[in-house]
């Protein structure tokens, strides 16, 4: 088949899926039209096993439902439920300081905060697809307040409590590769130096300190000045979070027409997060690894979730626009394939979120505080717009 049949097969297959299977089935189950916003914690069947919203997703669907609603087609119930999330945000997920929440009730009252700022990366990027979708401009000052805010939290000592005593002193990749993709989703609201320099900071910190070229890896923690820190956590490849930086920084390029090095980078990345990740044995992109090759502390470290199978079909095809590499193709088409035979669930809708190593259903759940309208549907979007280009 040729590459451009080829492409234009899978965009039809990710517009098809996301328009009458992901939209739908979070949209009948999961929109709360009592409170506004969207529950989560649904079975296999979409029932409601637990009322407690997680405000990452309040976020994450805000963004999810206009991100649709600019690059799909204009449907007002996406519209609409993207702006139920984000007036649930704003009614009920903020602190006294601005700081948001992790889990509240159903009605909003708080349960529960971390010392994160990712709802705070959600909620931004929703209220500023929201306003591209919705032409209120508002919402995107309110996304670049909310990014001042991120930056302020993140600077103020102690504001965030550590997750290590000063005995240990460490920097994680998370929040520096998430806030690449935060700001990029807010300048395409409300252009500002912050955000263009907030991305070349975590572009030149990934490149500086976490990508280890004696291991071919990318790692997840590192020392303050990129230092390797040799325990089991100090060790550890993600190569789902991996994956989804390179194609972070492969948008950033093409973002600059295509800048050769930015390319280089973020090729590299995949490259080596692939060869780390892709379980040659069972096929599927495996949860964690050691960088050197001892058994990953994790409990989880050998099973497939749902994300790092959707992330690695955005970066092949990404690194395939970038490069026009056939390797970045056969890749695509290797989690492509892998990805649609295991996840999708073809009696009740939606995908399955957690499989053992060899693909069989660990648990049927649609959704979780962690698991719901983001990854999947993200994917869609994102892989239906690349392959059409």
């Amino acid at each position: 088949m040729k590459a451009t049949d080829y492409l234009k097969s899978w965009a039809a297959i990710y517009r098809k899926d996301l328009t009458e299977n992901i939209m739908p089935f979070w949209l009948k189950y999961g929109l709360d039209h009592k409170y506004g916003g969207i529950y989560t914690c649904l079975d296999r069947e979409g029932r409601l096993m637990d009322t407690t919203k997680s405000v990452w997703f309040q976020g994450r669907f805000g963004f999810i439902a206009a991100y649709a609603y600019n690059y799909i087609e204009k449907n007002p119930d996406w519209l609409a439920a993207s702006k139920s999330c984000i007036d649930f945000i704003e009614a009920h997920c903020i602190d006294a300081h601005g700081h948001l929440y992790f889990e509240v009730t159903e009605d909003g009252i708080p349960l529960r905060q971390r010392r994160y700022v990712f709802s705070e990366c959600f909620a931004a990027i929703a209220m500023s697809e929201y306003a591209i979708a919705s032409g209120e401009k508002e919402y995107a000052t309110k996304a670049l307040e909310l990014f001042m805010r991120i930056k302020r939290f993140l600077s103020t000592p102690g504001f965030l409590e550590p997750k290590y005593l000063p005995t240990l002193q460490a920097q994680g990749h998370s929040i520096t590769m998430i806030l690449i993709n935060t700001a990029s989703r807010i300048r395409a609201a409300i252009p500002d130096p912050v955000l263009d320099q907030q991305i070349e900071e975590s572009i030149s910190a990934i490149r500086t300190y976490f990508i280890h070229p004696e291991f071919n890896a990318l790692l997840e923690m590192v020392g303050p000045n990129g230092e390797f820190i040799d325990t089991c956590n100090g060790r550890t490849i993600n190569p789902g979070h991996c994956i989804e930086t390179a194609w972070f920084i492969l948008e950033e390029a093409k973002f600059r027409n295509w800048n050769k090095d930015l390319i280089s980078l973020g090729l590299q990345i995949l490259d080596w997060s692939w060869s780390w990740g892709w379980d040659k044995e069972y096929g599927g992109i495996i949860n964690f690894r050691d960088c050197k090759n001892f058994p990953s502390q994790d409990y989880s470290q050998d099973m497939k979730f749902w994300w790092p199978q959707t992330e690695a079909i955005i970066a092949t095809l990404y690194a395939y626009r970038a490069s026009y590499d056939e390797k970045y193709l056969s890749m695509h088409k290797q989690i492509s394939e892998w990805t649609y035979s295991h996840f999708p669930d073809k009696e009740y809708g939606e995908w399955y979120g957690y499989l053992h190593r060899d693909g069989s259903i660990a648990q049927p759940a649609k959704g979780n505080l962690f698991k719901g309208p983001f990854h999947i549907p993200r994917m869609m979007i994102l892989s239906h717009t690349l392959c059409s280009e």
